[in-house]
């Protein structure tokens, strides 16, 4: 069976075609575009523009799905559309102009599919996920496969440049402003202290973009997936715009992150201090996240 899923996202909205054959799926192909539809949100009102830039490209990845008659379709959109004051008739607009049925999943619903999705292949049975997306941040800790713990902060990488950022890159002064944010938000969290420091993985993609600039900026081979903490301080020093970056350093950004140059530091910022607070030394990268979690839990069942 080919399935087309799209995920409208609070930075981007991505169409994955999959092949499934029993139990097994295999990601054929993905298009994204970055949108940003979590900045065409005001006093938390989904604008006209927004849902409009959301139609649009709906209806381009309708085209390709009705070329390859591809007919099994799932879309389902997060942050930010779930959290704006309008979403229902905002997702009820987009489902008129476009056909496609959206289902708009909870907080609880986005960390359980990325925490299916991310541990399903993975070795440790017991560990913390954390999932920076444009609008908000799921956390989950499992111990023996089994999801103990899981909470979804109202705040992403694009919510907190947003708010805080004035250019393209943030000011050291700024970047302080949302490591206050963050902190207030993150302070009381009851996350189990007795998870493993070492087994935290990063999904979706801050860290996908995190784990490129890391490789860059410390000599890792590309394929390398494991982050030390330790390292999102000089990362996002580096990063800020009135330390007078170097040539080499902006061609190395362009060069990993040239559709996250906007929210790659207000991302390692939220990963820094969730670091911190989590006590974790080390983050791994995984590919696999809240999508195929969705096909292993509500298409196939497992």
């Amino acid at each position: 069976m080919l399935l087309g899923m799209i995920d409208i996202g609070s930075n981007t909205i991505r169409m994955a075609i999959y092949l499934i054959e029993g139990s097994h799926i295999e990601m054929l192909l993905k298009k994204k575009h970055m949108v940003g539809l979590a900045s065409y949100l005001k006093d938390n009102v989904m604008q006209p523009q927004g849902i409009d830039k959301a139609v649009e490209i709906l209806n381009e990845f309708r085209g390709f799905l009705t070329t390859f008659q591809i007919t099994q379709v799932t879309a389902f959109t997060t942050a930010a559309l779930r959290n704006a004051a309008n979403s229902r008739e905002a997702v009820a607009e987009i489902e008129r102009r476009t056909g496609f049925s959206i289902r708009v999943i909870t907080g609880d619903e986005e960390a359980e599919f990325d925490f299916i999705g991310a541990t399903h292949n993975l070795q440790n049975d017991s560990g913390l996920l954390i999932d920076i997306g444009g609008g908000s941040t799921e956390i989950v800790s499992y111990r023996g496969r089994r999801i103990c713990y899981k909470t979804s902060l109202p705040l992403g990488s694009l919510g907190l440049r947003t708010r805080y950022v004035t250019e393209l890159l943030p000011s050291a002064s700024e970047c302080l402003a949302m490591r206050s944010e963050v902190g207030r938000l993150i302070g009381n969290l009851d996350v189990p202290e007795n998870a493993p420091e070492a087994a935290i993985v990063g999904i979706g993609g801050t860290f996908k973009g995190a784990a490129a600039l890391y490789n860059a900026m410390f000599n890792q081979p590309a394929s390398n997936v494991r982050m030390e903490t330790r390292r999102f301080l000089t990362m996002i020093g580096a990063l800020q715009r009135d330390q007078g970056m170097t040539q080499e350093l902006a061609i190395l950004l362009m060069r990993t992150v040239p559709d996250r140059i906007r929210t790659i530091v207000p991302g390692l910022i939220l990963a820094d201090e969730l670091a911190r607070r989590l006590h974790g030394k080390v983050i791994t990268y995984s590919n696999s996240g809240v999508r195929e979690g969705y096909i292993y839990d509500q298409i196939l069942g497992k």
